[in-house]
Order: structure tokens, then sequence, then C-alpha cells
């Protein structure tokens, strides 16, 4: 066996793992930015497939820190006939004049204006779209079903 004569190589790995260390621990004593939710923003979600259970089911769920949204549908003989809006645990009722909302957001989440405006109580469509607007005044959260190539409004609520 060859004795070791000299050590060099645990010294080079003492001085980057020391580095690494100091690197990390300011990181973490760094406080961290809370950042402001999204002007605009808006999530999509797809129908229940045909089929299922009648009865309310889960349709979809999106979950920040910012709160939670959840898309539910009635369905009966094994078709969904109606999609609704659950905002951190409420159910959203479908209103039939929608709350203010920038033209400019709608624009940037492909919502043609004017858009239509589906019966109430009967909201479907083909895909599904959540818009929440924070850009003018009071925060809103709209509810929107595609029908054809168009966003339908089902409903919306203030935030």
């Amino acid at each position: 066996m060859m004795p070791l004569l000299n050590r060099p190589a645990a010294a080079s790995v003492t001085l980057p793992a020391a580095f690494l260390l100091a690197v990390g621990l300011a990181a973490l004593a760094a406080p961290a930015e809370a950042k402001d939710p999204p002007a605009c923003a808006a999530i999509s979600f797809r129908p229940l497939a045909a089929g299922g259970p009648d009865g309310e089911q889960d349709a979809g769920l999106y979950k920040s820190r910012f709160g939670k949204i959840e898309v539910k549908a009635d369905v009966k003989g094994g078709q969904a006939t109606n999609y609704y809006m659950v905002l951190n645990g409420k159910k959203v009722d479908g209103s039939t004049t929608p709350p203010k909302l920038s033209d400019a957001c709608l624009k940037s989440k492909h919502v043609k204006l004017p858009f239509a405006k589906q019966a109430s109580g009967a909201c479907t469509g083909s895909r599904f779209r959540v818009v929440v607007d924070r850009s003018s005044g009071k925060p809103v959260a709209a509810f929107f079903g595609l029908q054809g190539e168009d966003w339908a409004y089902c409903s919306a609520t203030a935030l």
C-alpha cells in the first residue's frame, strides 16, 4: 500500500463547501419577496367525459397562494347539463349582468367582445375558462364556456 504523502485534495474540497454553505445561509437570511397576483389571468378547464355518474361532479381544480378555483358540473343521464365555478369554497351563482371587466384583459385572454351570454343555470361548452381581472378597481373572476369558437359568459363575481 502506498502512503499518502500529501493531502491537498481535502483542502480544496473544504473551501468550495464553505463557500456553498455561506451562499446558502445568505439566501435563507434574505427575506422572500411577496409577489402580487397578476393583473389579468386566465385558467382553462376541460369538460367532463360523457357517461359519468349522475349528480354533482368535479370537473377541474386550480389552487395557488391567491385562492382556489373549482369547476363543477351537474350530471344527468351521464351528460353534464350545467357547469359552474366555486371560488374558495363558495358557489358562484350566475348573474345576468356581469361586473365590469377590462376589455384589454378579456382581449388578451382571447375573449371576443362583446361576448355572448349563456342562459342562467345552463352553462355548457367544449372547454371552460375563468378570467381573473385585477386591472381595474375591484378584482373580478368571470366564468366562460366555449361555444363554437367564441367564449360565452356564464357567471362572475367580485373577489
